[in-house]
């Protein structure tokens, strides 16, 4: 029989840490003086102390030090435990490895003002998908482009040619500076076609480069310009409609057309209201003419354009009278809209 300090100094484990592997019920003392309290062990449990001196070493939790001590006396088990503990280390160091990368990369995205963006190809494509309608004919101050902007996780983007704005967001993870760069129409174009795998996105201030898990790469040049803030237009108003968008384009469709003109070019429009019993309906050019205060006239090609970018589900219009835009969203998704800008009488 050895006393807690000879097996302390045999085994490598202090004499707190026999006592708290004793209170445990790791490696309970042979035998315990009643009177003093003193502690003493035999030769086998030297050699479990020694055991868990070196379990204790490799950081195996206590009810696993405690099954290996139990199944000394079958080595088998023993080591089916080690190699066990052994694989979690392993992938434990793997797992830091990949922190370590992360925040290294991290660290020379700060350093170098730079941007990096990982997500879907899929979600990318659909948010491009979504806005770039509203650019397509842009001419004047404004090219056709789409301002691409980072947030806490997100992606937005949003194109306008001054008569209309879309705007689509998609989660992504966002490492580094936060970016606002203005794309030109075709690199948007470029990146609306990449609709496979995963996608990272590396932007600076003069260049965007794209690489897609399938090996495909898509570089650009922003434009050097600023886009508008977009922001201070979207005031959805108190009235909202919600509508079925086959049913919306049926009622486009069967709606009486008025022709306007702009800058010697001939454009039709629709005229939407709500009427008494909250039903959207279409309204002519008399009715029009007449001035209510809950119709609102846009470009019907326009109209049409955004309610196919809103998709085959519900809408949501909101409908502010004839003087603010109409904004169209799908039902369940605020980050995604077009917002039509009005025609007048």
């Amino acid at each position: 029989m050895r006393g807690i300090g000879e097996v302390a100094r045999a085994s490598g484990l202090s004499v707190s840490a026999l006592r708290f592997y004793d209170g445990a019920g790791v490696l309970v003392p042979a035998a315990v003086d009643p009177a003093t309290g003193y502690r003493r062990y035999t030769t086998d449990q030297i050699k479990a102390a020694r055991l868990i001196a070196g379990l204790r070493r490799v950081g195996m939790p206590v009810a696993e030090i405690a099954a290996a001590v139990r199944d000394m006396r079958n080595p088998a088990l023993v080591r089916v435990t080690l190699d066990t503990h052994l694989t979690r280390l392993e992938s434990g160091l793997a797992d830091a490895r990949r922190e370590l990368l992360r925040l290294h990369t991290l660290l020379d995205l700060e350093e170098n003002l730079m941007t990096r963006i990982t997500l879907t190809a899929a979600d990318l494509s659909a948010a491009f998908g979504a806005v770039l309608f509203a650019a397509a004919g842009s001419t004047g101050p404004i090219p056709a482009g789409v301002l691409l902007e980072t947030g806490d996780g997100t992606v937005t983007l949003a194109a306008t040619d001054r008569y209309r704005i879309a705007v689509a967001s998609v989660t992504a993870t966002v490492e580094g500076s936060a970016a606002r760069l203005f794309l030109p129409f075709g690199l948007a174009g470029d990146l609306h076609d990449l609709r496979s795998g995963t996608l990272t996105l590396d932007l600076t201030a003069d260049r965007v480069t794209a690489t897609g898990s399938t090996g495909r790469v898509v570089e650009g040049k922003p434009l050097d310009m600023e886009f508008p803030d977009y922001r201070r237009l979207i005031d959805p108003g108190p009235q909202r409609v919600t509508v079925d968008a086959g049913a919306l384009r049926d009622l486009i469709a069967g709606a009486p057309v008025i022709d306007r003109e702009h800058e010697g070019r001939p454009y039709p429009v629709s005229v939407l209201a709500v009427g008494p019993d909250g039903d959207l309906r279409a309204v002519g050019a008399d009715e029009w003419a007449a001035g209510a205060d809950s119709h609102i006239a846009v470009n019907r090609e326009f109209l049409l354009q955004a309610v196919d970018a809103g998709g085959p589900g519900q809408l949501v219009l909101a409908l502010d009278g004839p003087v603010q835009p109409l904004v169209i969203r799908p039902v369940g998704e605020e980050s995604r809209f077009s917002l039509l800008m009005p025609v007048r009488h």
